[in-house]
């Protein structure tokens, strides 16, 4: 049986949703109406409409309430305001608390079935773009539980395997086959943590390091990232700057994943820089926040990429030689700052280089371990030029 696209109509004069019923009527669609705001909601709980017309003056709850309460029932159902009193600034007004467009009266029978047949067809494409969310989620569910049981779970007894094959045979081959073996075992343990690295982009296990979450030094945190890196910024001839203006509160989070992410954003930062160039690490306080910017001065990225960068798996144009990654670092920060309640944001230019912003809510209880930074070389290396 065809189900009726449903259409609630609230409004306090009784000619206008007579006759808007009766405009409808013979339409294909199953109509209700409503003579102020309180009816007017109770019916989109009962009636659940695809679309809701709402006139802006009614006494009691004005049309803009009703707007915003339908809104936080459900953000999907399509609103479109009438009205013998508009204004440019209520439109805008009824457009910020989440009408679809606005229909001003007196308006004809073809205007009204017009913007009812553009409603619903708008409410289809929320409705299918919710369903494709969710087919995406389920997708992302089901390809970590292949990843897992398909491809982690026989990689790890064959590194066992090998590991025991190693022991056993160790007095038996020589240096070049122990060598090939180590490598075997080495490439094997890549894969493992490639295949962790994916569970990580696309499971929900992330959410779990809230469990652990406690006062936070940022400053330990951006040390124990540039200590991470170091060793490939020498390799690259990149000098990391850091700048911290201290002090800063500590923030409620897990120092873990805070050095992980950090980590993510300096290896991209060194990975798509030219040798010899600098990284800037810079971190202040600002009122209740505490902003980390990590710049280079790399390839940067293109603009009609930067809404992309955080997606798994995207990689852009100008990371596609030797030097692209996976394509999961972006997401798993993005997903780890947005567990301690922060943002993280990006301006780039191509050719001229990257800034990745991260702000964290400041103030974890109790008191973080503050790391004061110097400049050095290796044992220190927050300062001064990697060679």
């Amino acid at each position: 049986m065809e189900i009726k696209p449903r259409i609630l109509i609230v409004d306090d004069e009784e000619i206008v949703l007579d006759s808007c019923s009766q405009i409808l009527e013979g339409s294909g669609y199953a109509t209700r109406t409503a003579t102020d705001g309180s009816i007017g909601l109770r019916q989109v709980a009962e009636f659940r409409p695809d679309l809701v017309f709402v006139d802006l003056k009614m006494p009691g709850i004005s049309g803009f309430e009703v707007l915003e309460r339908i809104r936080t029932l459900d953000p999907s159902i399509v609103t479109i305001v009438i009205t013998g009193y508009a204004t440019l600034a209520s439109a805008v007004e009824a457009m910020q608390k989440g009408a679809y467009d606005f229909l001003p009266k007196p308006f004809t029978p073809d205007e009204f079935r017009l913007i009812t047949r553009r409603g619903i067809e708008k409410r289809e494409l929320v409705l299918e773009t919710i369903a494709l969310r969710r087919e995406k989620e389920l997708l992302q569910e089901n390809f970590a539980a292949i990843i897992s049981h398909e491809l982690r779970a026989p990689l790890s007894a064959v590194q066992q395997n090998l590991i025991r094959l190693m022991q056993e045979l160790s007095d038996q081959v020589n240096e070049a086959q122990m060598a090939r073996l180590e490598r075997m075992k080495s490439r094997i343990y890549d894969l493992l943590e490639m295949i962790h690295t994916w569970l990580r982009a696309i499971s929900s296990d992330i959410a779990s390091i809230k469990e652990n979450f406690g006062p936070t030094s940022v400053e330990a945190a951006i040390s124990k990232a540039v200590e991470n890196v170091y060793p490939y910024a020498v390799r690259k001839d990149i000098e990391i700057v850091v700048s911290i203006e201290e002090p800063l509160d500590p923030v409620h989070g897990d120092e873990g994943t805070l050095v992980e992410a950090l980590v993510n954003l300096l290896g991209n930062a060194i990975r798509y820089s030219r040798s010899g160039s600098t990284v800037n690490v810079d971190a202040e306080q600002q009122t209740d926040h505490i902003l980390v910017a990590v710049r280079d001065s790399g390839i940067g990225i293109a603009e009609d990429e930067l809404p992309y960068i955080f997606g798994n798996f995207y990689r852009g144009r100008a990371g596609a030689g030797d030097e692209a990654g996976a394509g999961l670092g972006l997401p798993i920060t993005r997903r780890i700052i947005e567990a301690h309640g922060g943002t993280i944001s990006v301006t780039s230019k191509l050719g001229e280089g990257s800034t990745f912003v991260i702000a964290l809510p400041a103030g974890g209880s109790g008191t973080g371990t503050h790391h004061t930074p110097e400049a050095g070389g290796p044992e220190n290396p927050q300062g001064g030029r990697a060679t």
